[in-house]
């Protein structure tokens, strides 16, 4: 039987460091609150497809779009200047 491994070498090298940078992952950890806040959401309409729809859903789902539009809130709130505009 024939190895089918490839007889070249890669097309693209990798860089030696596949570490992320510090701003890297301060902007991840910047946006994180919102990604929970998204899951949370999801989560909550998730459990809604395979349950009949009752008042305590629909309050999960409301407390759940209410802390996503606030995680966007603070988030634009901390987003810096992108242009070097004085008003």
């Amino acid at each position: 039987m024939k190895s089918i491994a490839a007889l070249r070498s890669t097309v693209t090298t990798l860089p030696p460091d596949l570490e992320p940078t510090g701003a890297e992952l301060d902007a991840v950890e910047a946006e994180m609150p919102l990604v929970l806040a998204e899951v949370e959401l999801l989560d909550a309409l998730i459990a809604l497809l395979d349950r009949s729809a009752s008042e305590f859903n629909g309050r999960r789902i409301r407390r759940a779009r209410r802390r996503v539009l606030a995680a966007r809130r603070a988030a634009a709130n901390k987003a810096p200047a992108t242009t070097g505009e004085v008003a």
